[in-house]
């Protein structure tokens, strides 16, 4: 059985449907290429139907100072997830400012990024291995590919981790019995076009990553 993290929520009736299917993680992305992008003003709007006990996250990429203040100032949020950010200096000065938990979104394809994420992620509270993305792609995540998951399977990670990068309501149980992970997120893999929430995939997203595994 793993945590869930659904990322990229943009509408009360997503957020309402992914905290009632029994989440862990709500994900609001602060991005705006992003087709899952929200301002910190209609993240806020968001957050206050978020019980306790559901953590509230923003993803943010290589942030400045002033975006992170006005997300701070505006979002009552729980935890910082954050990518393209390759200084572990930076990731700590992010904790501080925002005053939050960060979670360290780190690329993998081969067994050395894995090692390079180990390092990176020093500072953060939570590591999250994601599928490196290829080189004209535009967002570092919610792109809906995968790695090689065994590259997880024989390794010790003493800090706390999340899987992502690929997972959908079929695979995710699989993903979770080969890499022994406790917490799995996942955007793209519940939409049923870009930047567009699923109910119905969300559903069965938790469902199936809470599964006895076998």
């Amino acid at each position: 059985m793993a945590a869930v993290k659904i990322c990229g929520l943009s509408t009360p009736e997503t957020v309402d449907a992914t905290v009632s299917s029994g989440a862990n993680y709500v994900g609001f992305v602060f991005y705006p290429p992003s087709p899952r992008s929200v301002t910190p003003r209609d993240a806020a709007a968001l957050a206050v139907r978020v019980p306790a006990g559901v953590a509230k996250v923003g993803l943010v990429v290589d942030p400045d100072d002033t975006m992170l203040d006005d997300i701070a100032h505006r979002v009552p949020l729980d935890m910082i997830q954050v990518h393209k950010v390759s200084d572990p200096a930076r990731l700590a000065q992010i904790g501080e400012r925002s005053g939050l938990p960060v979670i360290a979104a780190t690329p993998v394809a081969v067994a050395a990024d894995v090692d390079a994420a180990l390092k990176l992620a020093e500072p953060a509270q939570v590591i999250l291995f994601d599928a490196k993305p290829a080189e004209s792609a535009t967002l570092p995540g919610g792109n809906g590919i995968s790695f090689d998951w065994r590259l997880l399977s024989t390794r010790r990670i003493s800090k706390p981790w999340m899987l992502a990068g690929g997972l959908t309501p079929d695979n995710v149980a699989e993903a979770i019995r080969l890499t022994g992970a406790k917490q799995v997120d996942v955007s793209s893999g519940v939409e049923s076009g870009a930047g567009l929430k699923d109910v119905d995939k969300i559903m069965r997203f938790i469902r199936n990553a809470g599964a006895p595994v076998l």
